[in-house]
């Protein structure tokens, strides 16, 4: 792939992002406005943003790349079964590792109808919806583009590098925080390529990616320093040690979080070197 074809396709990447979130928006305000509950509205919306995106991608690999899909580690949408298992076990273990530090459990006095729209949330908009939406553009297309200019190495490092930058922009972080973001940002985005590297499927690092959001940040229990109101109950952590709750992000930049970030991309590896060698 030549150098501007490249740039032009990192370029790319992002503004479909940025169109597939705003499309998605759009759907949700005409359900809004046509008086459809919140929690069907998150449920479509999810669903919405994903396939927007997926359409975005293939339109652009087939009509401007003159490629199909699977050139950029999008196949059919089939997940493996190791990596549906890794999916539950990693954001489960992080969490089971805070739920043994002192804290105390704060349930918030939701009705049932928030409690609902909350969890399809989680559910929905942060997992299937992003977790399959920046998989197919930064795992699928920028990944792969930078791949195919640069190799392995920089196709891993460059979006992952990418994706925790747009973590930061926009947030009124301290210095310390911004470098947490950066280093676990960084090392997430690598274990999401390592995994569709491995499996040449980004619908293997969707379901990772997507499960992650919907047990950490989805809604149902929040770990973390004070209560989160837009999670049905909260754990609040007594420790204030930087380095265990992520500071001003949270525990998905914390040490315990990064470690596991590293332990998956390992495993991936691992199997890559199995294959290879087989």
């Amino acid at each position: 792939m030549k150098t501007g074809k490249m740039v032009l396709t990192i370029v790319v990447s992002v503004v479909f992002l940025l169109l597939a979130s705003v499309a998605q928006e759009l759907v949700m305000s005409l359900l809004t406005a046509a008086g459809i509950p919140v929690w069907l509205n998150h449920i479509v919306g999810g669903f919405s943003y994903a396939v927007f995106a997926y359409f975005l991608v293939r339109l652009y690999c087939t009509k401007f790349l003159k490629e199909e899909p699977v050139a950029f580690c999008i196949p059919k949408c089939r997940i493996q079964i190791k990596w549906a298992v890794a999916a539950v076990l990693l954001p489960v273990l992080v969490s089971a590792f805070y739920l043994f530090l002192p804290g105390s459990y704060e349930s918030n006095p939701l009705d049932t109808r928030v409690r609902l729209a909350l969890v399809t949330r989680g559910i929905f908009l942060a997992g299937v919806g992003a977790g399959a939406a920046e998989e197919l553009l930064f795992r699928g297309l920028l990944m792969n583009a930078v791949i195919k200019k640069w190799g392995r190495a920089a196709g891993i490092l460059a979006p992952s590098v990418l994706f925790a930058s747009l973590h930061i922009i926009g947030m009124n972080f301290s210095l310390a925080s911004c470098i947490q973001v950066m280093v676990a940002g960084t090392m997430v985005g690598v274990m999401f390529s390592l995994i569709a590297l491995e499996g040449c499927s980004v619908w293997n690092s969707a379901i990772v990616h997507g499960v992650w959001n919907m047990i950490i940040i989805g809604g149902g229990l929040s770990i973390g320093t004070e209560i989160n109101e837009y999670s049905v109950s909260s754990y609040v952590l007594e420790t204030r040690a930087f380095w265990l709750t992520g500071g001003e992000f949270g525990i998905e930049s914390s040490v315990v979080a990064i470690i596991g970030y590293i332990l998956v991309s390992l495993a991936a590896v691992w199997m890559m070197k199995r294959k290879q060698s087989r």
